[in-house]
């Protein structure tokens, strides 16, 4: 049976200051009347059953995931005691679901991603689970690049095919973490290079045998914490176990380093939401190529992505290619060139005392 696992632990700093601490990216409405969080639920929850939708968090926002989740039993946010990367969060997940059902395929996705249509990517999920159960194999999702862009990674495919439910399917050759403009301009060229979704399907037992080849220290916590899940012992022995964990990726921890490892050519249209220039792709804009969520009014103002609310007005002259956001407690103005300069810019913060406003 099919069983989906979501990732929500991010803290989102790249939409600082919209986003904080508390109310990282997946639960803003960064596109739609929805936050981004329930979008990824609505969007399989009509194929998969809301007992099998599990959410793994931080212990922050445990409680403000279950409110915005109701759809979901509450005993299935996952709540970490402390972030240790993608390879703990989602090993986690899979000795809980083990324990429920040792037959379970897992989907791996995450709460901050816009995918669309909907019944592509079922479809999709639909043919990783196939070869999940009957190849064993560990599957992800290829995205076609459009550009040579440097902020993804990127996996390499095998050159021959398998159509399987009119997808085509190929060996995983490598992963590349996010490349320099070079590399990524010479991976467009070939053709055989996908950006990396950060999406995968597999069986419990295949990813917890591979954890157990690849990562044993953390496949012997695992394996204490699967003891312990409903009994007393357990939030202790999560606590306990976690402190131990190495804060790697799954990536590099487990699938640059396994056999068997296939991805499907994605047709459906993905976007990772990276940053706040993902606001001006996601949401229409006006006949000054400005992209404003809020009120404002200005002139001479091009290509900007303004954001507030409907209470305090943004007023613009002769201003650019920038991110203005206005939120009750702060005010950041940012050229979008340099919006991945937004997380150095909370660190900055930290050291000058201003965590308050994180």
């Amino acid at each position: 049976m099919l069983y989906a696992v979501i990732m929500a632990g991010g803290s989102g700093t790249r939409f600082w200051p919209w986003s904080r601490k508390e109310t990282p990216k997946q639960l803003l409405k960064i596109t739609g009347q929805e936050t981004m969080i329930k979008q990824a639920v609505d969007r399989i929850i009509g194929e998969i059953p809301s007992e099998n939708i599990y959410v793994v968090t931080t212990s922050t926002l445990a409680k403000n995931i279950e409110k915005e989740l109701s759809q979901i039993p509450a005993k299935n946010i996952i709540s970490e005691p402390f972030g240790r990367n993608t390879a703990a969060c989602i090993g986690l997940a899979a000795a809980i679901i083990s324990k429920r059902d040792s037959n379970a395929v897992m989907a791996v996705m995450t709460a901050d991603h816009i995918i669309e249509p909907p019944e592509l990517f079922i479809k999709a999920l639909k043919c990783a689970e196939e070869l999940a159960t009957e190849k064993s194999a560990l599957v992800t999702f290829g995205i076609k690049p459009t550009e040579p862009s440097s902020n993804y990674g990127y996996i390499q495919r095998s050159e021959d095919a398998i159509h399987l439910q009119s997808f085509p399917v190929y060996d995983v050759k490598c992963f590349t973490e996010k490349p320099d403009r070079i590399t990524a301009e010479n991976f467009l060229k070939s053709g055989s290079y996908y950006w990396n979704s950060g999406m995968f399907v597999w069986s419990v037992n295949t990813i917890l045998e591979n954890i157990k080849t690849l990562m044993p220290d953390l496949s012997q916590g695992l394996e204490r914490i699967g003891k312990s899940l409903d009994t007393p012992d357990e939030p202790n022995v999560i606590s306990h176990e976690y402190k131990k964990f190495e804060n790697l990726s799954i990536d590099y921890g487990i699938m640059e380093k396994a056999s068997n490892v296939k991805i499907i050519e994605a047709d459906f249209t993905w976007d990772d939401v990276g940053s706040w220039l993902a606001v001006e792709r996601l949401n229409k804009s006006d006949k000054n190529s400005n992209t404003i969520l809020g009120k404002h009014c200005g002139f001479d103002t091009h290509g900007n992505i303004i954001i507030g609310d409907n209470k305090r007005l943004i007023t613009t002259i002769n201003v650019s290619d920038m991110i203005i956001v206005n939120t009750k407690d702060v005010t950041m103005v940012c050229n979008k060139n340099s919006a991945e300069d937004i997380k150095k810019l909370t660190e900055l913060l930290k050291e000058k005392g201003y965590s308050g406003y994180l």
